[in-house]
């Protein structure tokens, strides 16, 4: 090659133009906030879901924040670890988060979830029932625990 010709410009990876976001999207804020709000259900510390999952302490917290995304795989494990089906992570989310993201195709629509209370489950009294109830190891107990409860709510709506 002479010294009068130019070289060709680097090839740009794919997905190398996508920007930096400066703040995390409102969707992944949720469901970091629902790893937060099941792991401490449990009881459980950043640094034993980050061991269970192959990751540090530190990446749980940036999930927990919403700073770093959560691709589908880890999503799939940490709701095996965590004991909750995936969909747990997108419950309940506000109006406004699901408002951002882009329509859904007519008639593939799911219809909309119920309206949310936030701070019901952020409550330590909510907290403190739900470890009550996973540190009761019998299944069959648990389970009439669970009907009880459901059964004097139905109750108290009559």
């Amino acid at each position: 090659m002479s010294t009068d010709q130019t070289a060709e410009p680097p090839k740009r990876r794919r997905g190398a133009t996508r920007q930096k976001l400066e703040r995390p999207r409102p969707v992944d804020v949720h469901v970091g906030g629902r790893v937060r709000l099941r792991r401490t259900m449990l009881g459980m510390s950043q640094e034993k879901l980050g061991d269970a999952i192959g990751l540090t302490f530190q990446q749980v917290q940036k999930y927990e924040r919403g700073t770093n995304r959560i691709g589908s795989s880890r999503l799939w494990e940490l709701s095996k670890v965590l004991d909750v089906p995936v969909s747990f992570f997108f419950d309940d989310m506000a109006t406004d988060v699901a408002g951002n993201t882009p329509p859904a195709l007519p008639g593939l629509a799911e219809s909309g979830s119920p309206a949310y209370e936030p701070d019901t489950l952020a409550k330590r009294e909510t907290l403190e029932l739900v470890r009550a109830y996973y540190k009761i190891r019998n299944q069959k107990v648990r389970k009439r625990v669970f009907e009880l409860a459901k059964a004097l709510a139905k109750a108290e709506d009559a």
